[in-house]
């Protein structure tokens, strides 16, 4: 599902009581479970910032939201690049004066042997899923730390099991999963949340692109991940959800 039907969201009232004048940056958002996640808070009446590699797909889902009413800014950023992640998150804050919600999204992977990886690719697949994340986390922490806020990253099934012809995704989502869990530990005193959510399969380009034989009745939707990310985050002030796994009935990564 590379395109997402923003007329597909009906916000709760409550809910979007509750998200209406946040501010929330999506990494990835130009396609798959990031455009999902843009055009679900965006229909909850939050300030929804699109970052993606991609420019134009960034700024293709902002105009389906600013079509339907939503307040939203596409920023074509590298995660992995230093100087790019903090003037993204300050470009957020420029625009909409506040940045209360961040989700390390965007990702990448490569699949083939570990003797047919090669340096460039291992670089590529970390430093978009694993050092983009605590790039985007250090500088979004700045502006949380005593107001609040939350961070998610949308990490994988592959940072619980292992299969072949995947080192670097692994070493990435593992790791992503062990960042996610010491920033909990390091930032939950500055009344900052931190969650990991670990998504099993979905029906998006990142894999239908690159299996098309795949079984797509085996994936979920990315909605339905969207809407776990939205409960972890209409949890009460004082609770916190350090780690939560959402997947498809019939995940096939997972038993």
């Amino acid at each position: 599902m590379s395109n997402v039907n923003v007329s597909s969201y009906v916000a709760d009232p409550a809910e979007a009581a509750l998200f209406a004048g946040k501010t929330v940056l999506v990494t990835g958002g130009g396609s798959g479970l990031g455009a999902a996640l843009s055009h679900m808070f965006s229909a909850c009446g939050a300030n929804v910032v699109i970052g993606d590699l991609n420019l134009d797909k960034a700024q293709t889902v902002a105009s389906l939201l600013e079509a339907a009413g939503g307040k939203t800014h596409a920023i074509g950023f590298n995660v992995g690049d230093p100087v790019a992640a903090e003037r993204a998150v300050d470009e957020t804050i420029e625009r909409f004066g506040t940045l209360d919600v961040l989700l390390n999204n965007a990702g990448t992977d490569v699949t083939c042997p570990i003797d047919e990886l090669s340096h460039a690719d291992w670089d590529r697949v970390i430093r978009t899923n694993l050092y983009g994340p605590f790039l985007l986390s250090k500088y979004a922490a700045k502006h949380m730390r005593g107001s609040g806020g939350h961070i998610i990253n949308i990490s994988s099934t592959a940072a619980k099991r292992a299969w072949p012809n995947a080192s670097a995704y692994h070493a990435s989502k593992w790791g992503l999963l062990g960042l996610s869990h010491a920033l909990h530990a390091e930032l939950r005193p500055q009344k900052i949340k931190v969650t990991a959510l670990i998504a099993g399969g979905m029906s998006t380009p990142f894999l239908l692109d690159r299996f098309p034989g795949i079984d797509v009745s085996t994936l979920q939707d990315p909605a339905n991940v969207a809407q776990a990310v939205k409960a972890v985050l209409l949890m009460p002030a004082q609770t916190v959800i350090p780690e939560i796994m959402v997947i498809p009935m019939q995940e096939t990564s997972w038993p």
